[in-house]
């Protein structure tokens, strides 16, 4: 009894419990070429790389590429074509899983839409990060993703013999990065 009772009386001492610093997430707000809304493609920090959550409708049924592209810009005037190619950290890096050379940063698995349009997947990569260093997709001109209308055959190039780019976001931060505290030595 005399433990428990001391325990009392050391708790309201203890300092508050630290939460755990937010983790970076962002998403892309997904249009289709004739300017209807498709879904939402959202991205969470994880400890070793990036979750992409994918929440799209009205899609043909099938195989879908998907990739993140150079520019933050969606323009369906101009058919995507506004987000540039595929996002690469390496220059000379060619497209593809299965190409000699390959993968691009951007470059991501294929997607399938069921019989009813709709996409719901996830996929984890390590490509690169939402923070603010060598490998984040936030530069100076943003990062878009795409989608595709066919699936991609990771070997051809420049973009898998996937055919146009059917859908379009802008890859937005919604939660900035944990800042890094220094130790003082």
């Amino acid at each position: 009894m005399k433990i428990f009772a001391a325990a009392l009386l050391l708790a309201p001492l203890s300092p508050a419990p630290v939460l755990a610093a937010a983790k970076a997430r962002a998403v892309a707000h997904m249009t289709g070429r004739a300017g209807q809304a498709l879904g939402t493609i959202s991205f969470s920090a994880m400890d070793h790389g990036v979750l992409i959550e994918m929440d799209l409708h009205d899609l043909l049924p099938g195989p879908h590429a998907i990739q993140i592209h150079t520019s933050g810009n969606c323009d369906a005037r101009k058919a995507f074509t506004s987000a540039g190619p595929i996002w690469s950290l390496t220059p000379g890096k060619l497209h593809g899983f299965l190409a000699k050379g390959g993968p691009m940063s951007g470059d991501l698995p294929n997607q399938f839409a069921g019989t009813d349009g709709k996409l719901h997947a996830q996929t984890l990569t390590n490509a690169f990060s939402l923070g603010n260093g060598k490998k984040s997709l936030f530069d100076r001109d943003g990062a878009s993703i795409i989608v595709m209308a066919r699936g991609d055959d990771y070997v051809s190039q420049p973009g898998g013999n996937s055919g146009d780019r059917i859908a379009c976001g802008v890859i937005e931060r919604t939660i900035g990065p944990a800042s890094r505290k220094r130790r003082r030595k």
